[in-house]
């Protein structure tokens, strides 16, 4: 764990110390060797269970792939900042940068604990950088608003689960995640008990987010620069389902009753958010809505308690991070070149932009899950499990996914297809910088395809 760990820590003394015409080079460089290394965590010596284990930092199956991906993100998000963060004092750059490698850093702690109050620590911790992120650097004046919301949102829902966790403390005598899964279960049967469950997912339902209280997320990832954005989608969100299934260990008596109003919250909330996205103008909102409806997907998967739904949740929250990611980066190239998100103000940009046009090809292919893509793999399990839980939720998650196509070929026609308008043909050409973005994007998302149990934890 320490030997990413300490890499990561290290990369502020070289935000702080580099000459600033290296300094994103040597950044990027840095944070690209550390996702290099990360890469060793993927080959388990054991099945199951927890491997580079120490008292309160190790990895198993299902922490890997996300602490992977978390790694991974770090030289994507230098990347794509670096034009528009380039023009700024220099003092400014490096505090953006130290706000990226804090959040890395939290990210890999939170990952990796062994303990949940740790873990709720870094869960916590990973709210400054992004605040900080979203207020200081978004793009429009509605950005204090969208921080409010984050802010605010994220704090009612952690309350309850601070106050679960020390109850839980009290009658378990550990929170440990290595023995916590063999202690007794507790017989939960007073109101009492059942306030107790929910405050221990509602924390980290209001982070998936559930439908009924994602109304942050838009805001927040329409306002958050293209790093922000990244990794709101890509891993901040992926935090409330990796809490939820270490949870779910715990609560399983109880869950039988109670999950019924939130998988059916959940389920209905992506086909709303799903035919939200059909009428979206703004193309950072159609990409963070469908967001939202993805995850629905997987709180679905994760409620149900079953080896198939676990699996399934895991697969889609790591494609879905690779791909929401890719496309909150296109988003970002053309509004740098447009200087505007609305879609129909840029058209046509096939013929001007070729090569740019396949990569949207293939984030909006990946996003409605298209065979053989992972997303397929992790939508397909969870549909399943779903299907056998009960058969009518197929009408939900039937209808989600032919919205879901519906709204990526729309995406993808509205921005790339049609006549090309006057006002755009005299734009900037694309950068190989931007190409190797999308590459190390998509390249993960096309290479799992070919062996998709690095991602698909022990529950098979």
């Amino acid at each position: 764990m320490l030997k990413i760990l300490i890499p990561t820590i290290m990369l502020f003394p070289t935000i702080w110390l580099s000459p600033p015409k290296w300094l994103w080079t040597i950044m990027a460089l840095q944070s690209l060797t550390i996702a290099l290394i990360s890469l060793t965590w993927i080959n388990w010596p054991s099945e199951t269970g927890w491997t580079s284990s120490s008292l309160h930092m190790g990895t198993d199956p299902l922490s890997t792939p996300l602490l992977v991906l978390t790694c991974w993100l770090l030289p994507l998000m230098i990347l794509a900042s670096q034009k528009h963060i380039k023009t700024e004092p220099i003092s400014r750059q490096q505090t953006y940068l130290t706000l990226l490698a804090s959040l890395q850093t939290f990210l890999i702690m939170a990952f990796g604990a062994t303990e949940i109050i740790m873990f709720y620590i870094m869960f916590e911790a990973t709210l400054i950088p992004t605040l900080i992120i979203i207020t200081r650097w978004g793009n429009q004046a509605e950005r204090l608003n969208a921080g409010t919301y984050f802010l605010f949102y994220t704090l009612a829902g952690s309350l309850p689960l601070l106050i679960a966790l020390l109850l839980l403390h009290q009658t378990a005598g550990s929170l440990s995640l290595l023995t916590i899964q063999y202690a007794q279960p507790t017989t939960l049967n007073s109101w009492g008990d059942k306030i107790w469950w929910t405050s221990c997912l509602i924390a980290f339902l209001v982070k998936m987010p559930l439908y009924g209280v994602h109304l942050w997320l838009p805001k927040a990832h329409v306002e958050a620069p293209v790093a922000g954005s990244m990794i709101l989608a890509a891993i901040l969100l992926k935090l409330g389902g990796y809490g939820m299934m270490r949870m779910m260990a715990i609560l399983s008596p109880l869950s039988k009753d109670m999950v019924y109003p939130i998988i059916t919250l959940a389920l209905w909330g992506a086909i709303m958010t799903s035919s939200i996205c059909l009428r979206q103008a703004d193309l950072k909102s159609l990409i963070a809505y469908s967001s939202v409806s993805h995850m629905g997907l997987v709180a679905g998967g994760i409620l149900i308690l079953t080896p198939w739904g676990f699996t399934g949740a895991l697969v889609l929250m790591i494609a879905h991070g690779l791909t929401s990611s890719a496309l909150f980066c296109l988003a970002n190239t053309t509004y740098e070149r447009t200087h505007s998100r609305t879609m129909i103000l840029a058209r046509g940009l096939q013929i001007i932009f070729p090569l740019t046009t396949t990569w949207w090809l293939f984030s909006n292919l990946a996003n409605l899950a298209l065979p053989p893509l992972p997303n397929l793999m992790g939508e397909l399990m969870i549909v399943t499990a779903l299907f056998n839980w009960s058969p009518w939720t197929l009408i939900l998650t039937g209808a989600t996914t032919l919205i879901t196509a519906t709204y990526s070929l729309y995406l993808f026609l509205m921005t790339q297809r049609g006549p090309l308008p006057q006002h755009i043909i005299n734009l900037q050409p694309f950068h190989t910088r931007e190409h190797l973005l999308m590459i190390l994007h998509l390249l993960p998302i096309a290479l799992l395809i070919t062996k998709p149990e690095i991602i698909w934890g022990w529950w098979y």
